[in-house]
Protein backbone atom coordinates (compact mmCIF):
# COMPACT_ATOMS: atom_id res chain seq x y z
CA UNK A 1 0.00 0.00 0.00
CA UNK A 2 1.05 3.61 -0.39
CA UNK A 3 1.82 5.45 2.83
CA UNK A 4 1.93 9.24 2.64
CA UNK A 5 3.50 11.60 5.16
CA UNK A 6 2.70 15.30 5.49
CA UNK A 7 4.16 18.33 7.30
CA UNK A 8 6.47 17.51 10.23
CA UNK A 9 5.81 13.77 9.86
CA UNK A 10 7.39 13.97 6.40
CA UNK A 11 10.25 16.07 7.76
CA UNK A 12 11.07 13.54 10.50
CA UNK A 13 10.86 10.51 8.24
CA UNK A 14 12.49 12.22 5.26
CA UNK A 15 10.05 10.89 2.68
CA UNK A 16 6.78 12.23 1.28
CA UNK A 17 5.49 8.73 0.44
CA UNK A 18 6.54 5.11 0.17
CA UNK A 19 5.20 1.69 -0.76
CA UNK A 20 4.85 -0.50 2.32
CA UNK A 21 4.39 -4.25 2.47
CA UNK A 22 2.59 -5.02 5.72
CA UNK A 23 0.72 -7.72 7.57
CA UNK A 24 -0.95 -5.12 9.82
CA UNK A 25 -4.70 -5.49 10.22
CA UNK A 26 -5.27 -1.94 11.55
CA UNK A 27 -3.69 1.49 11.24
CA UNK A 28 -2.41 1.15 14.83
CA UNK A 29 -0.61 -2.09 13.91
CA UNK A 30 0.88 -0.37 10.85
CA UNK A 31 2.15 2.45 13.07
CA UNK A 32 3.78 -0.09 15.39
CA UNK A 33 5.49 -1.76 12.42
CA UNK A 34 6.73 1.59 11.14
CA UNK A 35 8.00 2.62 14.59
CA UNK A 36 10.11 -0.52 14.67
CA UNK A 37 11.86 0.25 11.38
CA UNK A 38 14.32 2.83 12.65
CA UNK A 39 14.68 5.91 14.85
CA UNK A 40 13.26 8.43 12.39
CA UNK A 41 9.96 6.51 12.27
CA UNK A 42 9.95 6.10 16.04
CA UNK A 43 10.35 9.88 16.37
CA UNK A 44 7.58 10.61 13.86
CA UNK A 45 5.12 8.27 15.56
CA UNK A 46 6.15 8.87 19.18
CA UNK A 47 2.91 10.71 20.00
CA UNK A 48 0.03 9.50 17.86
CA UNK A 49 -2.37 11.81 19.73
CA UNK A 50 -0.73 14.61 17.69
CA UNK A 51 -1.50 12.82 14.41
CA UNK A 52 -4.48 12.32 12.19
CA UNK A 53 -4.87 9.57 9.65
CA UNK A 54 -6.74 9.19 6.39
CA UNK A 55 -7.48 5.79 4.88
CA UNK A 56 -8.12 5.86 1.15
CA UNK A 57 -8.54 9.66 1.42
CA UNK A 58 -11.15 9.55 4.21
CA UNK A 59 -10.43 10.67 7.77
CA UNK A 60 -10.21 7.63 9.99
CA UNK A 61 -9.20 6.38 13.41
CA UNK A 62 -6.13 4.39 14.30
CA UNK A 63 -8.33 1.33 14.88
CA UNK A 64 -9.50 1.40 11.24
CA UNK A 65 -9.00 -1.84 9.32
CA UNK A 66 -6.57 -2.09 6.42
CA UNK A 67 -8.11 -4.90 4.40
CA UNK A 68 -8.29 -3.77 0.78
CA UNK A 69 -6.83 -0.35 1.59
CA UNK A 70 -4.59 1.20 -1.04
CA UNK A 71 -3.46 4.38 0.74
CA UNK A 72 -2.85 5.56 4.29
CA UNK A 73 -1.85 9.17 4.99
CA UNK A 74 -0.49 10.62 8.23
CA UNK A 75 -0.57 14.33 9.08
CA UNK A 76 -0.68 16.62 12.13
Amino acid sequence: MDVLYFAWVRERIGLPREKVETTAKTVAELVNELRGREERYAAAFADTSALRVAVDQELSDFDAGLEGVREVAFFP
